[in-house]
Formats: C-alpha cells, structure tokens, sequence
C-alpha cells in the first residue's frame, strides 16, 4: 500500500481516536473500496484517490454531531470537506488535484443519484456493502439497494457473496 495510505489511515485514526465503530467502518470501506477497484480495473491514480476517500469518507460525522446533534447523511456531506482536506493537507503528499476530488467524494458519498463517475459509484457501494452489516438491513433492503445502487460487476458480485448466496442467512447462521 502507498505510504501515504498508510500515514493518512494513522491521522484518521487518530482523528477518530476512541471511536472504534468509526474506525472500523472506514477500515472495511476502504478494504472493499480496493477490492471493487482492483476488481473494476482502476487505473492507479482513480484507485488512489479513491481509497484516499474511502479513508475519510465519514470524517464529517464528528463535527455534525457537534454542531448539529445528528451525523445524518447530508450533514456529513456538509461537513466533511473541510475536515477532509485539513486531514490531507496535514498528512502531505497530496496534489490539489487529488485534495479536490477527494473533497468532492465526502461531499457526495451519500447522493445516490447522478453519480459523478465510478470513483464516486465505486464508494457509494464499498459504503453501502459495510453499512448494510452495520445496521442489521434485512434481505429484502439487500436486493432494493442492489437494484438501485449497484452498477459495477465487481459490486454486485461482492453483495450477493456476502448478503445473498444460498448459504447466508439473515439470521447470522447456515441454512
């Protein structure tokens, strides 16, 4: 992994320090992140930023919280931005280029419509395969996102793998 990945994964752990459900989420976006990434045959630089993105996707929850008492998702996408590149910026090593793309993907990791490339889609799903766990999303929820949200290959194959092969059960154990 790119090292600075590795030193801005410290910084956001840092920034959520305490918080493990916080840092577990943003570990398991950025590990699906990758792997839809990997799988949907990113160029080097997209997969950089986006799994730059993926490590602070949610940066934006702490201060609206702060501010406004609730972490929803249009708060976060207010938010977050400016957390983001205060966190970029520290860490270095980041074109503004990329600072501004990465911006822009914690300003939209929750507007499902009008996806703004597959940076953008790729995250929106990495998001939603962790959320879905997260938030104990029954099966009928699964195949509605996975209608709705879905479009890369890779995606849909992780979805229905983790959420929707034979020998899954929404009930936590095998059938």
């Amino acid at each position: 992994m790119d090292n600075r990945l590795n030193a801005l994964i410290r910084n956001m752990m840092d920034y959520d320090a305490g918080d493990a459900k916080r840092i577990q989420h943003f570990m398991k976006v950025h590990y699906f992140s990758y792997l839809i990434g990997t799988g949907e045959g990113l160029d080097a630089e997209t997969r950089f930023v986006l799994e730059t993105a993926a490590v602070v996707h949610d940066i934006g929850i702490h201060l609206s919280e702060q501010k406004y008492g609730v972490s929803d998702g249009k708060h976060q996408e207010q938010e977050g931005p400016a957390e983001a590149r205060a966190l970029l910026e520290k860490t270095g090593g980041y074109t503004p280029g990329q600072i501004e793309r990465v911006c822009w993907l914690v300003g939209h990791h929750h507007t499902y419509h009008d996806i703004g490339g597959i940076d953008h889609q790729i995250l929106v799903e990495a998001d939603f395969l962790v959320n879905l766990y997260e938030d104990g999303m029954a099966e009928e929820a699964v195949r509605k996102v996975r209608e709705r949200i879905f479009r890369t290959a890779t995606g849909i194959r992780l979805l229905d793998t983790v959420y929707l092969s034979d020998s899954y059960s929404f009930k936590g154990r095998i059938e």
